[in-house]
């Protein structure tokens, strides 16, 4: 039977013009004060193309969200307010919720658990979240996928054109050819919740070892291509503890660390959106604190010679091997690589790189104001590109960078003082681009994912 939520025209028809309407407007209005040589209020036009987006919800807003984290993917003005957007959709109602589940589960879907919340305890783009509990007693978080949301992203994916050409209105540092595709590419992943249930199992074997990191058990009887049911983990929001003593929060930072490098160094994965609201702090009498991963939706799978740039850059940066450097970047897949643009990534690189070079107990700023950290760099990479590019940034760059920058952002709020040049040394002890090559191929093999490796 064909499947009735398939990317359909008519559906993708309505949403090109309620997404049009808004985020057309405001570009065909861009080029006209481009072309008439009016002048143009970057900071009005960004406040209002915020409130566009984030009246809309879906998958146009997180993508405006992807694009404020990805540094010179957009203007400053724009990416200061899009990154404000909060991933928060109206919730579908009970009477929604109810015809949704019985087209997943069957009409007897409410047989099937003890209870199931009415009201959602959490709504985000693409879908909301319900508490329930098993019939058995067990704690569930079900994630519901809203409904006609294929045919929104690919609606979306288009309108993300016209984000972009708002971007080369102003110049044309950056070519964002790439940065579309691989937003695309993730944006579908995310649809599809048999492919996120094999991640949960992924991330599940990766982590075993590592106490201070929980990770959910999937339910698949209770699990559908649109609604995923895994353990509901007890545990408070990350902010609530960056005013604890030093001691719990620098557990939580060396978890946190954990939690992002290792699958990454040892197996090639990461999870490409590490925002607050992805993470929770589990606090049990008889334990220390620990973290617990939510969502995994977003997770980025790297042919492992990637893993090795990442490595050389880092040896590269380290030992002042600039051969090693370069190489780095044409691994990653940067081509046409002169001297200055060289020297223009190396300052972001360095800036990335800095607290993994510096072999003493540090802040992730480490003296920087929050609201400043990483701003000057920026900028100086952003005015050498002006005069010394384009450069066309690769795809397995894309979340690579946005989730190092995310990443950094929760030790700003942390405020962890811990040893990151030892903690990623560890992380990367031993490490061969066969080994990751190796281990990545037997992970994804255990969590049915071998044929579907992301390239």
């Amino acid at each position: 039977m064909a499947d009735p939520e398939k990317n359909r025209f008519s559906a993708r028809a309505r949403r090109y013009a309620r997404v049009g309407a808004n985020v057309g407007g405001i570009a065909a209005r861009m080029a006209g004060a481009r072309f008439f040589g009016f002048g143009l209020d970057r900071a009005a036009n960004a406040l209002e193309l915020a409130a566009a987006l984030g009246g809309l919800k879906g998958p146009i807003m997180k993508v405006a969200q992807l694009l404020a984290t990805i540094p010179d993917a957009l203007p400053p003005e724009y990416a200061n307010e899009l990154i404000k957007l909060q991933s928060q959709a109206p919730p579908m109602g009970w009477a929604f919720v109810k015809r949704r589940m019985t087209a997943e589960l069957g009409a007897d879907w409410q047989k099937k658990f003890a209870s199931f919340e009415h009201h959602p305890a959490a709504a985000a783009s693409l879908g909301q979240v319900h508490r329930a509990q098993s019939l058995d007693g067990k704690a569930l978080a079900c994630k519901l996928q809203y409904p006609d949301m294929q045919s929104a992203v690919e609606a979306d994916l288009r309108q993300l054109q016209l984000l972009f050409a708002i971007r080369r209105r102003f110049d044309t540092a950056i070519d964002t050819t790439e940065i579309a595709k691989e937003i695309g590419a993730r944006l579908r992943e995310e649809l599809d919740y048999h492919r996120e249930a094999k991640h949960v199992a992924l991330y599940r074997a990766m982590l075993k070892d590592h106490e201070a990191i929980r990770v959910p058990e999937i339910w698949p009887e209770l699990s559908t291509g649109r609604l995923l049911t895994l353990d509901w983990l007890e545990g408070r929001k990350l902010l609530a503890h960056k005013d604890d003593v030093l001691g719990v929060r620098n557990r939580l930072g060396t978890a946190m660390f954990a939690a992002w490098w290792f699958p990454f160094s040892r197996f090639g994965v990461i999870h490409g959106d590490p925002h607050l609201g992805n993470y929770t702090v589990f606090d049990e009498k008889k334990k220390p604190a620990g973290i617990n991963l939510l969502d995994y939706g977003c997770i980025r799978i790297f042919p492992p010679s990637f893993v090795g740039g990442v490595v050389d850059l880092y040896r590269g940066l380290e030992r002042g091997d600039d051969d090693l450097v370069v190489h780095a970047y044409e691994t990653w897949g940067f081509k046409r690589l002169s001297r200055e643009l060289i020297d223009a990534l190396n300052i972001w690189a360095r800036f990335i790189y800095g607290p993994l070079l510096d072999d003493r107990v540090r802040t992730i700023a480490d003296g920087v104001k929050p609201s400043e950290y990483g701003r000057r760099e920026a900028f100086r990479v952003h005015q050498a590109l002006k005069t010394k590019g384009p450069v066309t940034v690769p795809r397995e760059f894309v979340f690579m960078d946005r989730a190092a920058v995310g990443l950094g952002a929760v030790f700003l709020h942390l405020a962890a003082e811990l040893n990151f040049h030892r903690l990623f040394n560890e992380a990367i002890e031993d490490f061969s681009v066969a080994k990751v090559a190796g281990r990545q191929k037997a992970a994804l093999k255990a969590a049915g994912l071998e044929a579907t490796a992301t390239t």
